[in-house]
């Protein structure tokens, strides 16, 4: 049996390295098998809406695979301010089954502009308290960059198509619809 190895030169002195420690015969470490299921592994879509409190270690577990580097996260959070208001909450509506029809677009051109793994998009609906996540957007890839694009194209694109409403509930008991900019369908003033 032989084991893979890597090639290293060093001041034109050429040294082998193994990937792996050679297989000992009866031993119960079989790596080609593990190989083999790792590749037959297959891609992901998760997407959830929930009204509970989302949980960035969900998000990032369900996208972790042995093949791959890089897990790029995006967790969109309620601040406490806006225009000089105190923010106490948001509330967010979605018309569902379009939602998750977008939501599965993006993944899908995502999956044609990088090389990624498994995409995991997470979004909350209704109250939503100061500093808990809107949003959870998580990609794997065999490499960061990757993951990296994909998760900002992922927000900036869910942002602008994605039919999810969002209302600020302010200090004072007033309250504000607003609109996402990036929206295509609104109108600027």
């Amino acid at each position: 049996m032989s084991s893979l190895e890597i090639k290293s030169s060093s001041f034109g002195r050429e040294t082998k390295l193994p990937l792996s420690p050679p297989l000992v015969e009866g031993s119960a470490h079989e790596p080609l098998g593990e190989e083999l299921k790792e590749v037959e592994e297959s891609a992901k879509e998760i997407i959830k809406f929930t009204t509970e409190k989302l949980s960035i270690d969900e998000a990032s577990q369900l996208v972790i695979s042995p093949l791959c580097g890089a897990v790029s996260l995006f967790v969109g959070t309620t601040r406490n301010n806006f225009e000089g208001k105190k923010v106490i909450s948001l509330e967010y509506e979605a018309y569902l089954p379009m939602a998750e029809n977008e939501i599965r677009k993006i993944c899908s051109d995502i999956r044609q502009k990088w090389p990624v793994k498994h995409i995991a998009v997470f979004h909350r609906l209704g109250l939503v308290p100061v500093s808990e996540a809107s949003i959870i957007i998580a990609v794997s890839s065999a490499h960061r960059a990757a993951s990296l694009q994909a998760v900002s194209y992922a927000i900036d694109t869910l942002k602008a198509k994605v039919p999810i409403w969002k209302k600020e509930m302010y200090e004072e008991s007033s309250s504000s619809w607003k609109r996402n900019k990036e929206c295509f369908w609104t109108t600027s003033d």
